[in-house]
C-alpha cells in the first residue's frame, strides 16, 4: 500500500510539472505561437550564406577618429621671392684689375698639423760614423704639431714651437735637449706642410688645394698645379683671388701677359676662383642679394614651421576633446549602438554591442564571455533568433540552429553574421532540465509524501 502511495506521489509531481506548475524550461521549436511563425533552420554552410545575404551596414565611428592633426592648412613659407634688383652680367664687358698687395717675404712658420722630424745619431760604430748624414738617418722620428701648438718629446717634455721659424725651433729644441741632459746633435726639419693652404677651383682641370711649404708659393705654379685652365676663351676669363675679406680680380689674359702679375706670392688661406663671370662688382652685389634672399627665405619658413606646430597642436587638442566626449556618451549609453541579446544557457545573460565599423560575427558574441558551459548548455541546440528585415512583417521568425555537438561544426559560428536585434539563445540539457525539477519540487514535496505514508 505505502509502495502505491509513493508511487501516486511522484506521479503527481510529474504531472505538475507537465503542467508547468513548477517548472518551464525554455525552447525553440517551430510553429505559430502568439501569432508568430517560427521556422527552424539548420546551419550549413549554404544557410548561412543564406542568413548573411541580409542587408547590414554597421554603425561608423564618429569623423574624429579617423582624422589626424596633420591635416590643416600646411605649410605657408614666405611665398615667392621677389626678382632680383641685380642681374649678373651675361655679356662681355670690360674687366677692371685689381691686384691683391705686394706680401712681404718672411721665412717659413711652423703651424699646427704640421709633421717634423727630429733626427739624433744612433748608437755608433766605427762603420755607422763615417758621415753625420749617415748617422742622422739611422734615428729619424716625427712628431705631428698638436692643436695646441706643441710638439711632445719623450724624456723632454712639450715644446711649443708654432709660429716659429725652423731657425727659432730648432734653438727652441737645443735648449730642451741641454736642460734634460741629452745630447744636443740633432736635425730638425718639416717632414709634412699642413699648416698653410692656398685652395683654386673654378674652370680648372683639377680644383685642388695646394701646401705652402719652405718654397715661396706663386700665382703661375698654383694655376700649372691645378692643370690650367680649362675655359675655351680666355678673352672673358678672370682669376679672382679672396684674401682676408677682400676680392681681387685680374682677367686670365693680362695674366699671361705679365711676368709681374704671374709672380704674385699666395699666402696661408688665400682662395683662387677661375671665373667666366665678367663684372665683380656686379657679381658680388648678385650673390650678395641671393644669399640675403635665401636667409629671409629660411626666417620665414622657420615661422612658418612654428606656426604650423602651434596650429597642429591645437587641432591635436580639439581632437582629443571630441574623442573623450564620445568614450563619455559611451560609457553613459548616450550613442545609439547595435546590440545583440544573448540569453539561455550562457555564463551572462546580457546584450552584446556590434561593433563599428565592421561585422561581428556569432563565435564573437558567444565567445566574449569566455563561451558556453557545457555541463549545463546543450551545444545541439544553439539559436540566433532573426525576425524578418522588412519592418512590416512582424510575424515570421527564423530560429538559425547550429548543432555543436561535432566541434568541427563550430566553424560555421565564424562565419555566421550577427544582425541588429538578433537573439542568441542556447538551450538547456534535459539532465539540467530534471535537475531544476527537482530542486523546485525541493525537499517539501518528498517530505510530506513519506509524512503521508508513514501516518
Amino acid at each position: 500500500m505505502r509502495r502505491l502511495l509513493v508511487a501516486a506521489s511522484v506521479a503527481s509531481s510529474l504531472a505538475l510539472t507537465g503542467c508547468g506548475v513548477v517548472y518551464t524550461s525554455p525552447q525553440v521549436s517551430e510553429g505559430t505561437f502568439n501569432g508568430a511563425k517560427v521556422r527552424v533552420v539548420p546551419l550549413t554552410a549554404e544557410t548561412v550564406l543564406a542568413a548573411n545575404q541580409t542587408p547590414y551596414q554597421p554603425s561608423s565611428l564618429p569623423a574624429v577618429f579617423g582624422q589626424t592633426a596633420g591635416g590643416g592648412s600646411g605649410l605657408r613659407g614666405a611665398g615667392a621671392l621677389p626678382d632680383p634688383a641685380v642681374e649678373p652680367e651675361v655679356r662681355p664687358a670690360l674687366m677692371e684689375t685689381r691686384i691683391p698687395p705686394a706680401v712681404q717675404a718672411m721665412p717659413y712658420q711652423i703651424g699646427i698639423g704640421d709633421v717634423l722630424v727630429l733626427a739624433t745619431p744612433a748608437a755608433a760604430n766605427s762603420v755607422e760614423e763615417l758621415t753625420g748624414l749617415l748617422a742622422a738617418q739611422n734615428r729619424r722620428q716625427g712628431y705631428v704639431v698638436q692643436d695646441d701648438g706643441a710638439i711632445s718629446i719623450p724624456d723632454v717634455g712639450r715644446i711649443y714651437l708654432a709660429g716659429e721659424t725652423l731657425a727659432v725651433a730648432n734653438e727652441m729644441v737645443f735648449q730642451a735637449l741641454v736642460e734634460n741632459q741629452i745630447d744636443p746633435a740633432f736635425s730638425l726639419e718639416v717632414a709634412e706642410f699642413n699648416s698653410q693652404r692656398v685652395s683654386i677651383g673654378g674652370a680648372v682641370a683639377k680644383p685642388t688645394v695646394l701646401p705652402i711649404d719652405l718654397r715661396p708659393l706663386y700665382l703661375n705654379e698654383a694655376l700649372a698645379s691645378a692643370g690650367g685652365v680649362t675655359a675655351n676663351d680666355i678673352d672673358y676669363v678672370s682669376v679672382r683671388l679672396f684674401r682676408d675679406g677682400s676680392l681681387y680680380q685680374i682677367p686670365l689674359e693680362e695674366l699671361y701677359s705679365s711676368k709681374e702679375l704671374q709672380q704674385i706670392r699666395l699666402v696661408d688661406g688665400d682662395s683662387i676662383f677661375i671665373d667666366t663671370e665678367f663684372d665683380l662688382g656686379r657679381a658680388q652685389a648678385y650673390f650678395e642679394e641671393q644669399i640675403r634672399l635665401s636667409e629671409a627665405q629660411r626666417t620665414a619658413r622657420r615661422d612658418a614651421i612654428q606656426e604650423l606646430n602651434y596650429e597642429m597642436e591645437l587641432r591635436r587638442g580639439s581632437l582629443d576633446e571630441a574623442r573623450e566626449n564620445f568614450d563619455a556618451r559611451m560609457r553613459y549609453d548616450a550613442v545609439d549602438r547595435d546590440y545583440v541579446y544573448m540569453t539561455g544557457e550562457l555564463k551572462t545573460q546580457r546584450r552584446f554591442p556590434l561593433p563599428f565599423d565592421q561585422r561581428a560575427v556569432l563565435a564573437d558574441a558567444v565567445f566574449e564571455e569566455g563561451g558556453i558551459p557545457t555541463i549545463n548548455g546543450d551545444l545541439a541546440e544553439i539559436y540566433v533568433i532573426r525576425g524578418e528585415a522588412d519592418a512590416r512583417d512582424f510575424s515570421s521568425i527564423t530560429a538559425w540552429q547550429l548543432n555543436a555537438k561535432n566541434a568541427a561544426s563550430l566553424l560555421l559560428a565564424t562565419r555566421f553574421e550577427l544582425r541588429p536585434n538578433d537573439i542568441i539563445f542556447v538551450a538547456e540539457q534535459p539532465i539540467t532540465s530534471w535537475n531544476r525539477v527537482i530542486s523546485q519540487m525541493g525537499p517539501g514535496v518528498f517530505n510530506s509524501t513519506i509524512n503521508s505514508i508513514a501516518q
